[in-house]
């Protein structure tokens, strides 16, 4: 199977914070796979931007190390690779002050699509979004693309959207989220709204509950400190698996249209019932021969910040309401594994015998390690044994479903970037939509403040919390099993 491979016009694309650690491990690399994908047109350049005193040689040459640190050698060749750094150049600059930004002005190109990445902490957001305005490098037609953590709360959140909004119009912000990126994260919407097997039973009517897990085996390390002012919260829940939560349950869009689709995961959002303390269960891990508790990671004694949390969440829509979605996301769980899993509900009568057992059919959809979908459906089990029944999956991994070019699949920061550049902001959050999402969190974070509510520590490597295994066996289910 051949991918089609979709051109993109001529870019000038600025990295800033062009020689931090996504830079090197996730956009060079990504942008140097586009490249030999056939891509970039002949024009395109990359600039990094940074502190750093370097020069055109010197930035290549630290790009070189980290493409052949982070691409398999079966994946790069020298001639490539060379021809790829030629487009790279680099610029000193100082995000808070004025050094630099002349010559950045210089560098960038009016006639080409300018886009300007913010690889940077939330805190330089405004004042490079203020120079590329004052210093006229940014155009009406520039884009910026913004990561996150797009403010600590709701307050935050506006006065960022504000801060940008001085300088650039809501059509050139694209702040991005890794995970919508990913192959699967789209195969979601191509399965629900591609298939008339699947949208007529998407809803309360024929659906028990679904569950969303993003579990991690690392700990906080040495991002302790960053992550106490966070917590599990903040980090994950509010964006990543509220985004998946959103692409799960939200209505058909008029068509595959930016604004379409982030009209309807608004409504998701909005719709959203407050979450009550007795169906919220928050964690922290402890220590083991592998390593430190997340007190000690955190290097605050006192720490009340989750390493875990599990959520019961109710929609009050005409789609959902009654169908509850179970969000769980955790450090040194017992695998690394994010994925939506669709219980649907059993069959209204079965005509078998009780030995046959009772049986539904189960849709997961994985989105990391190996990205794919399997649907479980119910048949006999072969044999001369009478009518047993038995689950079997109907799978759908990509490396095999789609033959070599399948197991390749394009990293999701591959997919943002050349979304940016084509100006298609579909899989890009919006500010009013990032704004509802905190309005939600908020008060769940302020309830527990004021209740004074402490973690409970979790056995490193295992699901989490017993409490969290209670929130489903008190409703009659199961957390899906956490599988390396």
């Amino acid at each position: 199977m051949v991918s089609r491979v979709i051109p993109v016009e001529t870019f000038d694309l600025v990295i800033f914070g062009g020689t931090g650690d996504l830079a090197r491990r996730k956009i060079l690399p990504g942008l140097y796979r586009r490249f030999v994908a056939g891509q970039m047109p002949p024009e395109a350049r990359v600039i990094g931007a940074a502190r750093s005193e370097m020069d055109q040689k010197g930035y290549q040459d630290l790009i070189r190390d980290a493409i052949e640190e982070f691409i398999k050698e079966e994946n790069r060749d020298p001639e490539t690779l060379d021809a790829f750094l030629e487009r790279l150049d680099y610029t000193a600059i100082d995000a808070r002050g004025e050094g630099g930004w002349d010559n950045l002005a210089k560098m960038v190109r009016k006639d080409a699509v300018t886009a300007f990445y913010f690889s940077v902490g939330p805190g330089l957001f405004g004042d490079i979004a203020t120079r590329l305005h004052d210093h006229k490098i940014a155009t009406p037609e520039s884009r910026i693309v913004v990561e996150k953590p797009f403010g600590r709360d709701l307050e935050s959140a506006k006065e960022l959207n504000g801060v940008l909004a001085a300088s650039f119009d809501e059509s050139q912000i694209y702040r991005i989220d890794h995970y919508l990126g990913k192959e699967t994260v789209q195969n979601l919407m191509a399965v629900r709204f591609g298939n008339v097997l699947f949208e007529p039973l998407w809803n309360a009517q024929y659906v028990d509950h679904v569950q969303i897990t993003v579990s991690e085996t690392v700990s906080v390390g040495g991002r302790g400190g960053y992550y106490d002012k966070s917590g599990a919260m903040r980090d994950m829940i509010q964006n990543h698996l509220m985004q998946l939560l959103c692409l799960t349950a939200m209505e058909p869009p008029s068509k595959f249209d930016p604004d379409a689709v982030r009209d309807e995961k608004l409504k998701v959002i909005r719709a959203l019932d407050p979450v009550p303390a007795d169906n919220i269960v928050r964690g922290q891990y402890g220590a083991d021969e592998d390593g430190p508790s997340y007190i000690e990671d955190s290097e605050n004694p006192d720490s009340r910040t989750e390493s875990f949390i599990a959520l019961k969440v109710d929609i009050s829509n005409w789609r959902w309401k009654g169908t509850p979605f179970y969000l769980r996301t955790g450090k040194r769980m017992k695998a690394r594994m994010s994925e939506i899993v669709v219980h649907f509900k059993e069959t209204p009568h079965s005509i078998f015998d009780e030995d046959a057992g009772s049986h539904s059919n189960i849709l997961s959809i994985r989105l990391q390690p190996d990205e794919g979908m399997d649907l479980r459906v119910t048949i006999k089990e072969p044999g001369p044994g009478g009518m047993r029944l038995i689950d079997v999956p109907l799978d759908m991994t990509f490396a095999d479903a789609l033959g070599p070019e399948g197991a390749d699949v394009t990293d999701a920061y591959e997919r943002l970037i050349m979304d940016v550049i084509r100006g298609n902001q579909t899989l890009f959050m919006r500010g009013d939509e990032v704004e509802a999402a905190w309005a939600w969190t908020d008060p769940i974070i302020e309830g527990w403040q004021k209740r004074g509510d402490k973690p409970v520590q979790y056995e490193p490597g295992s699901s989490g919390p017993d409490d969290a295994l209670m929130l489903l066996h008190r409703d009659g289910r199961r957390w899906r099993e956490l599988r390396a």
